[in-house]
């Protein structure tokens, strides 16, 4: 009888060390059974069984209940919601660790003041986000600040510049609600509680400053240069308005011709009067700030300086008929120059 219970005990530790030994394997070896990447989302509110169960699909983990015995091993962590991209073969454990810790993969998009949608679609796409056209289809669909300005014709202007941390699943629509959401707080820390602007018209108006100049002190001068000319009802004759025309109708080839200048479409300021139908760039918060505080001034023209360093504002026409000429005069110099030296050597 003792004999028996040994031999019973003997195969019951024997039975517990070789469970012991299977579990510590299955934990600690490495599984991978997937290509070169693979990436595996979960949302805020995810549970264990959630989280196991996409990782048991996407090849990360061999099985879904090796990570439910990671997390009852583990019963205080708390595990991240977020993108994760696995690369390498890892173990379970190594799986748990690195979502405990909120090892989360994401991409910095960097949207510089001044951007336009086209070109937000061409960063997304060249950090591997989403497709341009993907991104473009969204922006071009204004329903998310129909609140803000019914007139809106799509997103551009409210889709604000700023580093956004974008997922490798990030989709177009949320990329944009991230960036409307990012507007509203700008634009309610400019405008104020309880106060009233339309954000259309001072969009439109900043969106023009905003590619008209890069100098912050510039800004308002520029913003109130336009802001005359509406009052007289001068056509605004603003070069980028008519790069932004060339660019709705997909002719744009990086510079500016004749025919773009003589282009109808409406948002060409050298061609219609007034403010274009919406903005033409997501402007930053120096040039809202400028479009809703313009100078006080009586410019109505200005154009770059020769020697470069902002431009050079006047309030008649001669005056602005001289700086344009002294600025193509500088300019001139040097290719006659060049051209001079090039004649020498032929």
């Amino acid at each position: 009888m003792k004999l028996r219970r040994a031999r019973l005990l003997a195969t019951l530790i024997l039975f517990v060390i070789l469970a012991v030994s299977a579990v510590w394997l299955s934990l600690n070896l490495p599984y991978r059974d997937f290509g070169n990447e693979t990436y595996v989302r979960f949302d805020k509110g995810s549970g264990t069984r959630s989280i196991a169960q996409a990782l048991q699909q996407s090849g990360v983990i061999r099985y879904a209940w090796q990570f439910w015995l990671a997390r009852a091993l583990n019963p205080l962590s708390t595990l991240v919601a977020g993108e994760y991209r696995f690369t390498d073969s890892a173990s379970v454990r190594e799986v748990f660790g690195r979502i405990a810790r909120g090892d989360v993969y994401f991409i910095e998009l960097s949207v510089p003041e001044g951007s336009n949608m086209f070109d937000i679609a061409r960063m997304a796409a060249s950090a591997g986000v989403m497709t341009a056209s993907d991104f473009l289809h969204a922006a071009q669909d204004p329903s998310k600040i129909r609140d803000l300005d019914p007139a809106a014709p799509s997103l551009e202007g409210y889709l604000f510049p700023a580093t956004y941390r974008v997922f490798h699943s990030t989709t177009p629509a949320e990329l944009c609600d991230m960036m409307t959401h990012q507007f509203r707080r700008q634009w309610q820390r400019l405008v104020g509680v309880g106060q009233h602007a339309d954000p259309h018209n001072v969009l439109t108006l900043a969106s023009m400053v905003e590619k008209e100049t890069s100098l912050a002190a510039e800004r308002p001068l520029i913003a109130g240069v336009f802001t005359n000319r509406l009052r007289m009802n001068m056509r605004l004759e603003c070069d980028p308005t008519t790069i932004y025309a060339a660019l709705i109708d997909d002719r744009y080839r990086g510079a500016i011709h004749r025919s773009d200048l003589a282009n109808r479409n409406p948002y060409n300021t050298y061609q219609n009067a007034g403010l274009p139908p919406g903005p033409i760039a997501n402007p930053g918060v120096d040039a809202l700030a400028a479009a809703l505080h313009p100078a006080q001034t009586d410019y109505l023209y200005f154009v770059a300086k020769p020697s470069g360093g902002g431009h050079q504002f006047s309030s008649t026409l001669a005056d602005h008929d001289k700086a344009v000429r002294a600025y193509r005069h500088e300019h001139a110099a040097p290719a006659a120059k060049n051209a001079s030296k090039n004649a020498k050597k032929a």
